[in-house]
């Protein structure tokens, strides 16, 4: 499995919806409204990358015959 290509790429996509995550939840703490907009943003940005992130899990499940 780690051989394959796929898989680094479904790591990679995962990995960037936790950097998209941390940052949006270290957005929260600051207090300011400016912050809090950023926030917000970053995790609607956290909704779009996690829906790839799914997308390309489904697609590596399919891709090496789990969904028989």
């Amino acid at each position: 499995m780690t051989n394959d290509p796929l898989f680094y790429v479904v790591a990679a996509a995962c990995l960037g919806v936790l950097a998209i995550l941390v940052l949006g939840i270290s957005n929260f703490g600051k207090g300011t409204m400016e912050a809090a907009k950023k926030s917000n943003q970053m995790m609607k940005l956290r909704i779009v990358a996690q829906f790839f992130a799914v997308i390309l899990i489904l697609l590596f499940v399919w891709l090496r015959g789990g969904g028989n």
